[in-house]
């Protein structure tokens, strides 16, 4: 065929359909007891390291931000675990893991129980430095991050901080705020990342997590967004203040992801209010809660979305019950 042909063919044939961006978040359950033990079972190939990375590879995200990975100074396990999913045939070249507040000692006695040190000293809870910390992967060049995780909670504009007097030394966030700008298919993408507290355990909680949401209200990009993370906030059955999570659905859509299976609403789940099928976090004692989002702008094409919760017997339903009990959320752009 020559190739006078050949291009008619093309011209019968129309414009190539875009592929779509697959943006997803999850907590895996990639953290440990202690600093180096999750490299050390990435290295033995723990069932529950390779039943998170099925789970990934499985989904194919194109950018995927794990709200529970623990960090490490030189990236080791997150290089580590990458070339694991290299290896499963999915491989995501470009990745971020700065150092977050978990674990990050302030040197004060935070929580005033007479003992620094603690893990409710640190800035973040956590037992060591970088212990249930963010992690980005990606199929897409990093352009750049900004990190607002040293931001002090008491300089966030309209903050709900209760009198304290750490004030001056408090951060807002208990991981991370990350922009992370993506090089998408027409142009930058900022993933506005970060892992809230949950609004529990502490009486200052629900504030902090409220706080933690609005933060991005007042640092929106001019470029497209997703505001993306482990919100810890159920808006219809938990116990934290929904208000800065519908405040940013004024300015991102929520495509409703919906899980292809949900367990009998029975037990802790008889009296819950919401759809289950958004629910992302499976609990014997309170119930199954929606906490995990990816919040596309609005203006932004949604293509698909969903949870991956399989039903009993489908072949990813062992790996996914085994890596966490968090479930991994995935939104489809359209970003041509």
């Amino acid at each position: 065929m020559d190739l006078r042909a050949l291009a008619l063919l093309a011209v019968l044939a129309g414009p190539a359909a875009a592929e779509p961006v697959r943006i997803a978040t999850w907590d895996p359950g990639l953290s440990r007891g202690g600093p180096g033990l999750l490299m050390r079972d990435i290295g033995r190939d723990d069932p529950q390291v390779l039943a998170a990375a099925q789970a990934v590879v499985a989904m194919v995200p194109d950018a995927i931000l794990l709200t529970g990975f623990d960090w490490d100074l030189d990236g080791r396990a997150l290089d580590a675990f990458a070339d694991l999913l290299d290896r499963e045939g999915h491989p995501m070249p470009h990745r971020f893991a700065g150092r977050t507040n978990r674990g990050l000692q302030a040197g004060l006695d935070l929580d005033a129980d007479g003992r620094a040190g603690q893990p409710r000293d640190a800035q973040g809870y956590g037992e060591f430095t970088g212990q249930q910390a963010m992690a980005l992967l990606s199929r897409l060049p990093i352009l750049g991050v900004t990190d607002h995780s040293a931001t002090l909670w008491r300089d966030m504009p309209g903050n709900r901080m209760p009198p304290s007097p750490h004030a001056d030394v408090q951060r807002l966030s208990s991981a991370a705020h990350w922009d992370i700008a993506l090089q998408g298919p027409a142009g930058p993408l900022h993933l506005l990342a970060f892992s809230a507290t949950p609004p529990a355990f502490e009486d200052r909680n629900v504030a902090r997590n409220h706080d933690e949401a609005a933060f991005w209200l007042d640092h929106l990009p001019e470029a497209p967004f997703v505001v993306i993370g482990n919100l810890n906030l159920d808006p219809v059955d938990g116990d934290g203040d929904s208000a800065a999570l519908n405040a940013l659905l004024q300015v991102a859509q929520d495509p409703a992801p919906r899980g292809d299976w949900q367990p009998p609403q029975t037990g802790a789940n008889a009296d819950h209010r919401g759809d289950p099928a958004l629910d992302t976090a499976e609990y014997d004692r309170v119930g199954n809660l929606r906490l995990d989002y990816v919040l596309p702008a609005q203006g932004l094409e949604v293509i698909a979305s969903g949870v991956l919760w399989p039903a009993p017997g489908d072949p990813l339903a062992e790996a996914v019950a085994t890596a966490s009990h968090r479930k991994l959320v995935w939104v489809d752009l359209d970003l041509e």
